[in-house]
């Protein structure tokens, strides 16, 4: 079977988006690329339907080499989605990459985050809310789907938001976004205004709460940058934690960040 590749984006960026794709940078003259690719050709069919192989010359493609990095060959580089998801270099035993690619390949529970992560971005939180329940139910300790499914039900089900952020361990990579879930959820979870503590801004700060439980963000970022420029100390702080909530809440590309996050800047050093 001829596994070169003939077109990059057909055979590895579109394919790695239907099924991982594992990519061998070889050469000819290279001796470890000699040992290494029957091994991988081997391993191809053995795991046929779960994984594909595509063999790319570097020697005949410096593009790709210079724009995927490759200094040293063989460069073993698995794709999922259209990106480098995990990678190894040198002419590795059949074992070893074997174990390698049980922990690389991504598993059911990986394919369904990123498909509930579509469905978030395309409004359809019910059908990503159903699939992040089925990791969980799976996987019970995995913080991505607690984290997704947190998010969904952050507004209109905001106990059972909380009751999944208890449970979350805060793994680095997450706590930028489990913060703000949780400090939008301990906002959400103060009942009524004599929760807040009395001072003249709390009437504005309540009110800023109450718009951001409807969703309506840029009401609520205003005037808790106002309350930022009067009262920066208020409920310790909350107004700044607020904000930022917001920002990692809607993401930093979002456009109502983007918005007011000159604003928010200015306010702090008011």
């Amino acid at each position: 079977m001829n596994y070169e590749m003939q077109d990059f984006n057909k055979d590895i960026i579109e394919q790695s988006k239907k099924i991982p794709v594992l990519v061998d940078f070889w050469a000819e003259w290279c001796g470890p690329c000699r040992v290494l690719s029957p091994i991988l050709e081997k391993l191809a069919k053995k795991y046929s339907g779960k994984w594909t192989l595509v063999k790319v010359n570097t020697d005949e493609n410096p593009e790709l080499s210079a724009e995927y990095g490759i200094r040293g060959i063989p460069n073993v580089k698995l794709f999922a989605d259209g990106e480098v998801v995990n990678e190894f270099v040198g002419a590795l035993p059949e074992p070893m990459i074997e174990d390698w690619l049980k922990n690389a390949i991504p598993g059911e529970s990986a394919k369904k985050i990123q498909e509930a992560k579509r469905l978030i971005s395309s409004g359809k939180e019910n059908q990503a809310g159903k699939l992040l329940e089925e990791v969980l139910k799976e996987e019970p300790g995995n913080e991505e789907a607690k984290l997704l499914l947190a998010k969904i039900f952050l507004f209109n089900e905001t106990g059972k938001a909380a009751e999944l952020m208890k449970s979350f361990d805060g793994s680095f990579e997450n706590m930028e976004l489990a913060d703000s879930l949780n400090t939008i959820i301990r906002l959400f979870q103060k009942y009524d205004r004599n929760d807040f503590p009395e001072n003249s801004v709390r009437e504005n700060y309540v009110s800023a709460v109450e718009n951001l439980k409807k969703q309506n963000f840029s009401p609520a970022l205003e005037k808790f940058i106002e309350i930022i420029k009067t009262d920066r100390n208020y409920d310790d702080d909350g107004a700044r934690k607020a904000c930022i909530a917001i920002f990692k809440y809607l993401g930093e590309e979002n456009e109502t960040t983007l918005q007011y996050r000159r604003d928010f800047g200015r306010a702090l050093y008011v």
